[in-house]
């Protein structure tokens, strides 16, 4: 119990960086490696003293001590990856999306099931207290029968991010508007509100042709398993800055609201016989320069890995509600209106 949690991550990008940050700044880790394709020097990792690697098979070949590989690499790596770390025996720490397949997210579970290690998959904005409020309220049932649940996601995502040489917007390594910005949104409604059903979408590309491989936009209806009805509206056509991330809830006993660029406000509370608590302040979204993503909640995620290790805590976002994300966006893409 009193030893520290040995980490190595592999991708050192924006969100690699994120991971390292938090781990050297708990107590009860240790970061053992780092991984990453590009050269130090190209990283901004000249100072960077620890083992360095530029292949995730150099580094399991090097048997150095670890417990957990965090993967912070393309989306489209993720599956490859972390089975290879789980062959080693190696917890995965797997950066959303968990797979671009449903199908591959299965045989990850079930291989973490079979060398009895865990999947952890990065789902920071549950820990913002509007969603931690709203989950709390549902699972208490104090909104009673939900009647319909609107999402809208629009930001903004031009040049500034699509550039040349990157695998944002390459089809096989992306995956998606709908796996890189906002799977998170996804994952609050799935965890709030349960499975989808009856999905219909129409995705468009309006201005990202000469950037992405995919759609910047979409409309999506459902109907919740467990009673209601539902549509995310999104888009990353949104001109020059991100402009909201909102749920709104409308049920028997009242409505409510949860908005700001990252879901990160309640902008509307009327509920029956309730009267709303004070919400702590949300984190500000990452801040990466040019753009802005989703909460900074990543010293949660390393804490809760730590305490699941160490037998404090359950898992905050485990496989299955991983491949659950990952199934609701392949059924969303599957579902598309094809127009000429």
């Amino acid at each position: 119990m009193d030893k520290k949690i040995k980490f190595a991550v592999i991708g050192a990008g924006h969100i690699g960086k994120r991971h390292v940050e938090m781990i050297c700044k708990s107590e009860e880790a240790e970061l053992s490696a780092l991984i990453d394709i590009k050269p130090k020097e190209q990283l901004g990792l000249n100072n960077f003293s620890l083992p360095f690697f530029t292949s995730l098979n150099d580094f399991l070949k090097s048997n150095i001590e670890v417990d957990v590989i965090n993967i912070a690499t393309p989306n489209g790596l993720h599956a490859a990856q972390a089975m290879q770390c789980l062959d080693k025996n190696l917890h995965v720490v797997i950066e959303k999306p968990l797979a671009l397949k449903k199908q591959d997210a299965e045989s990850l579970i079930n291989k973490a099931r079979d060398v009895d290690k865990h999947i952890f998959t990065v789902m920071q904005n549950r820990y913002s207290p509007p969603s931690a409020w709203l989950k709390k309220i549902i699972t208490e049932n104090i909104l009673g029968k939900i009647f319909m649940v609107q999402i809208n996601c629009y930001w903004n995502r031009d040049e500034r991010y699509y550039q040349p040489g990157s695998w944002h917007g390459n089809k096989q390594l992306d995956g998606g508007t709908l796996f890189t910005q906002f799977s998170h949104f996804i994952d609050i409604m799935y965890w709030v509100f349960g499975d989808v059903q009856n999905i219909k979408s129409k995705l468009c590309n309006f201005n990202h042709h000469h950037l992405t491989e995919f759609e910047d936009s979409g409309l999506v209806n459902f109907d919740f398993i467990n009673g209601g009805i539902g549509c995310i509206n999104y888009s990353t056509s949104v001109w020059d800055k991100n402009f909201e991330s909102s749920m709104t809830i409308i049920a028997e006993n009242g409505s409510v609201k949860i908005g700001g660029q990252y879901m990160d406000t309640v902008e509307y509370c009327h509920v029956k016989n309730y009267t709303m608590p004070d919400l702590h302040p949300t984190n500000p979204g990452n801040d990466y320069g040019t753009y802005k993503g989703s909460a900074a909640n990543h010293h949660y995620v390393i804490k809760n890995i730590i305490d699941v290790l160490k037998q404090r805590a359950a898992i905050t976002t485990n496989g299955f509600e991983g491949l659950k994300v990952v199934d609701i966006i392949e059924r969303i893409y599957n579902a598309n209106i094809k127009t000429d």
